[in-house]
Protein backbone atom coordinates (compact mmCIF):
# COMPACT_ATOMS: atom_id res chain seq x y z
CA UNK A 1 0.00 0.00 0.00
CA UNK A 2 2.82 2.43 0.90
CA UNK A 3 4.63 1.15 -2.31
CA UNK A 4 1.84 2.40 -4.04
CA UNK A 5 1.01 5.81 -2.72
CA UNK A 6 5.31 6.90 -2.94
CA UNK A 7 4.86 5.30 -6.91
CA UNK A 8 1.14 7.82 -6.80
CA UNK A 9 3.17 10.46 -5.70
CA UNK A 10 6.04 10.32 -7.69
CA UNK A 11 3.74 10.36 -10.90
CA UNK A 12 1.91 13.21 -9.92
CA UNK A 13 4.54 15.28 -9.16
CA UNK A 14 7.93 14.33 -10.83
CA UNK A 15 6.63 12.40 -14.07
CA UNK A 16 6.47 14.23 -17.21
CA UNK A 17 5.81 11.73 -19.84
CA UNK A 18 8.36 12.90 -22.37
CA UNK A 19 7.44 16.30 -22.35
CA UNK A 20 11.21 17.64 -22.36
CA UNK A 21 12.20 15.03 -25.18
CA UNK A 22 9.01 16.11 -27.35
CA UNK A 23 10.15 20.00 -26.40
CA UNK A 24 13.88 19.12 -27.64
CA UNK A 25 12.79 17.28 -30.78
CA UNK A 26 10.58 20.23 -32.03
CA UNK A 27 12.94 23.36 -30.66
CA UNK A 28 16.33 22.18 -30.77
CA UNK A 29 17.43 25.13 -29.70
CA UNK A 30 15.36 25.66 -26.05
CA UNK A 31 16.41 21.94 -25.59
CA UNK A 32 19.90 23.51 -24.38
CA UNK A 33 18.05 25.46 -22.27
CA UNK A 34 15.86 22.98 -20.56
CA UNK A 35 16.93 21.75 -17.12
CA UNK A 36 16.15 17.95 -16.99
CA UNK A 37 16.30 18.21 -13.48
CA UNK A 38 12.35 17.61 -12.14
CA UNK A 39 10.62 20.91 -10.58
CA UNK A 40 11.01 21.07 -6.98
CA UNK A 41 7.68 20.65 -4.98
CA UNK A 42 5.88 22.29 -1.82
CA UNK A 43 4.27 20.11 0.75
CA UNK A 44 2.75 20.58 4.08
CA UNK A 45 4.37 17.68 6.22
CA UNK A 46 1.84 16.76 9.24
CA UNK A 47 3.70 14.81 11.83
CA UNK A 48 1.28 13.43 14.91
CA UNK A 49 2.94 12.03 17.77
CA UNK A 50 0.90 9.58 19.56
CA UNK A 51 1.69 9.40 23.65
CA UNK A 52 1.07 6.32 25.91
CA UNK A 53 -1.30 8.53 27.81
CA UNK A 54 -3.45 8.87 24.20
CA UNK A 55 -2.61 12.53 24.04
CA UNK A 56 -1.76 12.96 20.20
CA UNK A 57 0.07 16.51 19.48
CA UNK A 58 0.76 17.40 15.96
CA UNK A 59 3.57 19.37 14.23
CA UNK A 60 3.40 20.94 10.90
CA UNK A 61 6.14 22.16 8.76
CA UNK A 62 6.34 23.28 4.78
CA UNK A 63 9.07 21.41 2.82
CA UNK A 64 10.16 21.43 -0.65
CA UNK A 65 10.87 18.24 -1.98
CA UNK A 66 13.79 18.54 -4.55
CA UNK A 67 14.23 14.36 -4.16
CA UNK A 68 11.62 11.81 -3.29
CA UNK A 69 14.55 9.25 -2.32
CA UNK A 70 15.90 12.51 0.25
CA UNK A 71 12.59 12.97 1.41
CA UNK A 72 11.50 9.64 2.63
CA UNK A 73 14.64 8.75 3.81
CA UNK A 74 13.98 11.82 6.00
CA UNK A 75 10.96 10.25 7.20
CA UNK A 76 12.14 6.46 7.81
CA UNK A 77 11.54 6.44 11.67
CA UNK A 78 7.61 7.56 10.80
CA UNK A 79 4.54 5.39 9.39
CA UNK A 80 2.97 7.28 6.46
CA UNK A 81 -0.75 7.72 7.49
CA UNK A 82 -2.24 9.86 4.69
CA UNK A 83 -0.81 11.66 1.31
CA UNK A 84 -1.99 14.39 -1.50
CA UNK A 85 -0.62 17.04 -3.66
CA UNK A 86 -0.76 19.33 -1.19
CA UNK A 87 0.17 17.53 1.92
CA UNK A 88 1.60 14.47 3.60
CA UNK A 89 0.76 13.15 6.69
CA UNK A 90 3.11 11.13 9.09
CA UNK A 91 2.13 9.41 12.28
CA UNK A 92 4.64 8.07 15.16
CA UNK A 93 4.00 5.84 18.74
CA UNK A 94 6.04 7.91 21.51
CA UNK A 95 6.86 5.09 24.10
CA UNK A 96 6.66 8.01 26.74
CA UNK A 97 3.49 10.25 28.46
CA UNK A 98 2.97 13.49 26.57
CA UNK A 99 4.59 16.90 27.44
CA UNK A 100 0.94 18.12 28.95
CA UNK A 101 0.69 15.25 31.24
CA UNK A 102 4.42 15.63 32.50
CA UNK A 103 4.06 19.37 33.32
CA UNK A 104 0.32 19.68 34.45
CA UNK A 105 -1.08 16.01 34.96
CA UNK A 106 -2.49 14.44 38.21
CA UNK A 107 -3.87 11.20 39.38
CA UNK A 108 -6.86 11.38 41.34
CA UNK A 109 -10.43 9.97 41.89
CA UNK A 110 -13.32 11.00 40.11
CA UNK A 111 -16.58 11.95 41.29
CA UNK A 112 -18.06 8.22 40.67
CA UNK A 113 -14.56 6.61 41.99
CA UNK A 114 -12.95 5.94 38.91
CA UNK A 115 -8.83 6.40 38.60
CA UNK A 116 -8.82 9.42 36.25
CA UNK A 117 -5.92 11.83 35.16
CA UNK A 118 -6.55 15.18 35.70
CA UNK A 119 -5.37 18.65 34.02
CA UNK A 120 -4.24 20.13 37.20
CA UNK A 121 -5.15 19.14 40.84
CA UNK A 122 -8.13 16.66 41.13
CA UNK A 123 -11.96 18.81 41.84
CA UNK A 124 -10.74 21.57 40.11
CA UNK A 125 -9.66 20.35 36.76
CA UNK A 126 -11.00 18.55 33.58
CA UNK A 127 -10.38 14.68 33.12
CA UNK A 128 -7.93 13.93 31.07
CA UNK A 129 -7.70 10.10 30.91
CA UNK A 130 -9.89 7.70 32.75
CA UNK A 131 -8.28 4.20 33.96
CA UNK A 132 -10.57 1.68 36.08
CA UNK A 133 -13.18 1.73 38.70
CA UNK A 134 -11.85 1.76 42.62
CA UNK A 135 -13.73 -0.21 45.14
CA UNK A 136 -13.32 2.41 47.51
CA UNK A 137 -13.96 0.38 50.27
CA UNK A 138 -11.09 -1.79 49.62
CA UNK A 139 -9.00 1.79 49.14
CA UNK A 140 -6.33 2.29 52.22
CA UNK A 141 -7.75 5.64 53.99
CA UNK A 142 -4.00 6.54 53.24
CA UNK A 143 -4.11 6.15 49.44
CA UNK A 144 -7.52 7.64 49.33
CA UNK A 145 -6.19 10.78 50.52
CA UNK A 146 -3.17 10.73 47.92
CA UNK A 147 -5.81 10.53 44.96
CA UNK A 148 -7.97 13.61 46.84
CA UNK A 149 -5.15 15.57 46.74
CA UNK A 150 -3.46 14.50 43.53
CA UNK A 151 -0.58 12.31 42.85
CA UNK A 152 1.69 14.12 39.98
CA UNK A 153 2.51 12.58 36.66
CA UNK A 154 6.12 13.14 36.13
CA UNK A 155 7.53 10.43 34.09
CA UNK A 156 6.65 7.25 31.66
CA UNK A 157 7.64 5.15 35.14
CA UNK A 158 5.80 7.25 37.44
CA UNK A 159 2.72 6.64 35.42
CA UNK A 160 2.98 3.26 35.23
CA UNK A 161 3.85 2.62 38.57
CA UNK A 162 0.85 4.21 40.27
CA UNK A 163 -1.42 2.20 37.91
CA UNK A 164 -0.02 -0.81 38.73
CA UNK A 165 -0.23 0.49 42.42
CA UNK A 166 -4.02 0.97 42.11
CA UNK A 167 -5.05 -2.19 40.17
CA UNK A 168 -5.57 -4.27 43.14
CA UNK A 169 -7.89 -1.97 44.09
CA UNK A 170 -9.93 -2.10 40.68
CA UNK A 171 -13.25 -3.51 40.93
CA UNK A 172 -13.83 -6.92 39.04
CA UNK A 173 -16.96 -7.81 36.43
CA UNK A 174 -18.72 -10.63 37.44
CA UNK A 175 -18.06 -13.49 35.94
CA UNK A 176 -22.05 -14.90 35.97
CA UNK A 177 -22.50 -11.56 33.41
CA UNK A 178 -20.48 -12.82 30.77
Amino acid sequence: MVMLLIGAFYFTFFHDDGKIEKEAAENPQAAEQVDTAPDPHKVDVILERVYLDGEVSEEIKSETIWSMEDFWAGYAAWELVDMTEEQVVFRQDVDDISPLLKSNGYFGISDDGVLSIFNGRPGQSEIIQSFFQLDIQKLESGKRDELVKGIPVKSKQSYEQVIQSFQPYSLKEDASFE
